[in-house]
């Protein structure tokens, strides 16, 4: 089975129903196993690979996701571009529940996660100074723009480790460094997608607005913000998938390693 575009499904976001003629595949990774099989079939006249980040009945904490696994699997699946919806929370009061982020940019708050591939015998010094590919933002953007729905072009994304809550403090510290939302999963995700020379872009659903508001965050909150918005983010991906070109263009994800070892 092969695959040219996948999708790793985040919270709320476990959908294989999107895709049509499917089969359900294992891969073996030399990282150990992905969160869960892995969904092939077609979408918008494309073969799609549709994983469950935390797995199939959310049992994986973001800490514990192995990202390593997921990437490596969906690459050797022949996929070369990577969607990655999520949810976050809101830093700024005009990027409002319900919004849809495409982030730009991160703010690295882990502590215990492995960003490399190349962990023995070589050290692979990737670029990360534009984490997201341009191409499949720009695509992204189009899409959400032409449907009108609420969403924001630019953000910085903080990632931290989780699965607690910020407390008030980090929150607005958070603020005081200029980010806009903040998500426990895109790190090391992209940055692996990078290494592994794929195109990656995330669909950032805002759910809440953090604590640095009076308002502190609940799982309930989030939940019922995040089933609200769901059908969008769909329709964004579905329509993304359609309008993307066969072949890379304008983006160099694809030769990413050629300048990354000593």
């Amino acid at each position: 089975m092969q695959a040219e575009i996948g999708i790793i499904g985040g919270t709320g976001l476990y959908d294989p129903k999107l895709l049509k003629d499917i089969e359900e595949v294992t891969v073996d990774t030399p990282y150990g196993a992905p969160s869960d099989a892995i969904t092939i079939g077609e979408l918008a006249g494309k073969r799609v690979a549709f994983l469950p980040r935390h797995g199939k009945t959310h049992s994986i904490r973001p800490t514990d996701v192995n990202s390593r696994a997921n990437i490596y699997a969906l690459k050797q699946l022949g996929v070369k571009r990577v969607f990655a919806p999520s949810t976050v929370g809101s830093l700024r009061e005009e990027y409002k529940p319900g919004d849809i982020v495409f982030v730009d940019q991160f703010i690295d708050r882990t502590t215990r996660r492995e960003q490399s591939f190349y962990a023995e015998q070589r050290v692979c010094h990737i670029s990360v100074a534009e984490p997201m590919c341009p191409e499949l933002r720009q695509v992204l953007i189009g899409v959400a723009k032409d449907f009108g729905v609420s969403s924001h072009s630019i953000g910085t994304y903080v990632c931290i480790e989780g699965p607690r809550f910020s407390t008030k403090a980090e929150s607005r510290m958070y603020r005081g460094w200029g980010a806009d939302v903040v998500g426990m999963t895109l790190v090391p995700e992209c940055v692996l997608a990078r290494e592994a020379e794929l195109c990656y872009a995330t669909i950032a659903t805002v759910t809440d607005y953090d604590v640095w508001k009076d308002h502190a965050v609940c799982v309930d909150d989030i939940v019922r913000t995040m089933r609200a918005n769901i059908e969008n983010v769909k329709r964004i991906i579905v329509e993304a998938i359609a309008r993307l070109p066969r072949e890379r263009g304008c983006c160099e994800c694809g030769s990413a390693l050629k300048s990354a070892f000593v």
